[in-house]
């Protein structure tokens, strides 16, 4: 066999270890591990939400911004920049150094994390009273009981006085409770109400209403939303009604196309909109693969610009907000009350009502004024996997496909011409790995002989084998946890992240059936509750509680039996382990070290003194035998 390439280029360095009449190994190079590089939520706290304060500046400096980031041009902006953004104001070098930053690396938000956490230990110093006003401030004053600022005025002074007890020179001088009203004045409105009051009535409050746009090109503007269906659905196992799921669901502005969607039954949440996500920005050709009865091609996929989003609470969260930062361009919170701006999403759930569950037995109504003598949970008659299928169908066959009321345009035809002039920028290889790790499911997954294992399904490579062997568990721990990302389209492959080598690499699960390729989640969780079906079918229930009953009896009876007889002497169990091997006590012939049967010209009144003298002896008997 012939030795490769990268064998034979390095042989001659080592030919002093190898015997020249050894028969030649067989090279198999095994492909590398895929590495990518930490995502943002990898970072503490207060570096992400340095970056975003960073890209904030660049962002709102940007699009006021005339000609290039000189002093010239910054300083005014900066200098109007006033309570809009938080604080500490850059300097012009500063801010400018950010955006070439941001810039250089693709516009990427990693790229806007301070530095810090590759540096030594270098606290920060405090001076004067800084320390336990900002201690005041975070501790009391923002929070959602909203505490006075009296209250917290006493608590900053309480604070300064136990630090200064024992202390002679060096004091620490609290200001002056006008001083401190006007300090808490100047502290940032939004951050006020955003801690105080909640993201919904800070959006409200200080964040401004966009008009609307001419719109040039698909995928630059996305409307989500989410909505229960109404619609009663049977569980695929039991056929017994679960109720009505959520639709989350994404549709792009230009040609009105849906783009992506996520169907369940928890409420909406942060989960729910990582999916929908997900779904919408991936390439979808693997539906006609798993539907193959869908006529047409959901070509609609891509990074989005602009999401516009309501004020519901899962757009609230603060890690949402990040994510979505970093999975799309921009974020357009639609204000309360104002429909009008989200208009395109809101039509589409009263087409779904009106034009696909209307006929389905099992349709609901919002309001229970409307239902009258009807009981859609009687008449429900469609399972959730089955509904799945048809809404896909729907959407890529019917709705894609037909006209709008005033017949002005097609759906699928607008995003052809859309494609054709503007095609939006593509999640392919790395990148849709990338943004599976962003947007992936996630899960805490414990490290052990084997791998991973999730949802019954095994996951294990060389690298992962090789990392248990040389990470230690953490200090007071029992066991070493992951942290894994997870395509619910794909179940072949998850994405684990090594904490103390800060990168995530590609695990794919051990499938000697290939029985994970092309599973998606929703597969895999229908198949194990057939499989459970069929198994729960084949089980007799009524055999198995009577094999029971007698387990328990028969053991019942062995206590009785033993509280009747006379107390025993004390014997060694090892002793009389041995002596039951010796009597070869087993399933098969004996059940004790008594012999059977007694020779009939034996006294009865010696049989219990020889009985007595042989286990007594036995134990002398067999001390000095070795075990076999």
């Amino acid at each position: 066999m012939a030795t490769p390439d990268l064998l034979s280029k390095s042989s001659g360095l080592f030919e002093d270890e190898f015997s020249p009449n050894e028969p030649e190994i067989p090279f198999f190079e095994e492909p590398s591990a895929e590495i990518f590089p930490r995502d943002l939520k990898t970072y503490p706290a207060e570096l992400r939400d340095e970056a975003l304060r960073r890209l904030a500046y660049i962002q709102w400096v940007g699009k006021r911004l005339e000609g290039g980031w000189t002093e010239k041009n910054l300083t005014p902006l900066l200098h109007v920049v006033g309570d809009k953004l938080l604080a500490p104001l850059p300097s012009w070098r500063t801010l400018a150094g950010w955006r070439k930053l941001y810039v250089s690396s693709g516009r990427s938000v990693e790229a806007l994390i301070p530095k810090h956490h590759k540096k030594g230990n270098r606290l920060e110093q405090n001076t004067g009273d800084d320390l336990y006003y900002w201690q005041a401030v975070n501790q009391k004053y923002l929070r959602p009981e909203r505490p006075s600022i009296a209250s917290v005025y006493e608590y900053y002074r309480d604070l300064i006085t136990l630090a200064n007890k024992g202390v002679v020179q060096g004091k620490v001088m609290h200001v002056s409770r006008s001083g401190f009203y006007n300090r808490i004045n100047k502290l940032p409105p939004y951050d006020v109400a955003l801690k105080r009051y909640g993201k919904q009535y800070a959006d409200r409050k200080y964040r401004p209403v966009g008009a609307h746009i001419t719109l040039t090109r698909v995928m630059e503007r996305v409307e989500i939303d989410h909505t229960p269906l109404d619609l009663i659905l049977l569980d695929d196992e039991l056929n017994i009604p679960l109720g009505r799921p959520y639709l989350t669901l994404l549709i792009d502005s230009y040609s009105h196309c849906v783009v992506g969607f996520y169907l369940g039954y928890r409420e909406p949440s942060y989960d729910s909109v990582c999916k929908a996500l997900l779904n919408a920005c991936l390439d979808k050709s693997y539906v006609k693969k798993q539907y193959p009865h869908i006529q047409h091609d959901w070509e609609c996929s891509g990074k989005i610009e602009t999401l516009v989003v309501d004020n519901g609470a899962e757009f609230w969260s603060k890690n949402l907000d990040q994510l979505c930062r970093v999975v799309v361009s921009d974020i357009q919170y639609n204000p309360v009350a104002h429909p009008w701006l989200k208009p395109l999403v809101e039509r589409f759930f009263g087409t779904v009502n009106k034009k696909l569950l209307v006929s389905i037995p099992g349709k609901t109504f919002s309001k229970i004024d409307d239902l009258k003598d009807y009981n859609p949970k009687k008449d429900a008659v469609m399972r959730f996997s089955a509904f799945i299928d048809v809404f896909y169908k729907w959407i890529i066959d019917v709705y894609h496909r037909s006209a709008n009321a005033r017949e002005t345009h097609i759906p699928y035809l607008s995003w052809q011409i859309g494609v054709s002039e503007f095609p939006p920028a593509q999640y392919t290889g790395e990148t849709a790995e990338r943004l599976i790790i962003e947007l992936g499911q996630t899960f805490e997954l414990v490290l052990r002989k084997g791998g991973l294992h999730l949802k019954g399904i095994h996951y294990e490579n060389d690298e992962l084998v090789e990392y248990r062997r040389s990470t230690s568990l953490p200090s007071g721990k029992k066991s070493l946890k992951l942290l894994v990302k997870l395509n619910p389209m794909d179940m072949s492959c998850i994405y684990v992240y090594l904490k103390d080598q800060d990168r995530y690499i590609k695990v794919p699960s051990v499938d000697p059936d290939n029985y994970t390729q092309g599973l998606t989640l929703l597969q895999h969780q229908t198949n194990k509750r057939l499989i459970r079906y069929q198994t729960r079918r084949h089980v007799d229930m009524e055999s198995l509680a009577e094999a029971r009953q007698y387990i328990e009896q028969r053991v019942q009876e062995e206590v009785d039996n033993i509280q009747r007889r006379p107390k025993r002497p004390s014997k060694s169990i090892g002793g009389m382990k041995s002596l039951a091997k010796h009597q070869n006590v087993g399933s098969d012939s004996v059940s004790s070290v008594v012999p059977s049967k007694v020779p009939m010209n034996e006294k009865v009144e010696n049989q219990k003194p020889e009985s007595d003298d042989l286990l007594d002896n036995w134990d002398d008997m067999v001390s000095d035998l070795d075990p076999y």
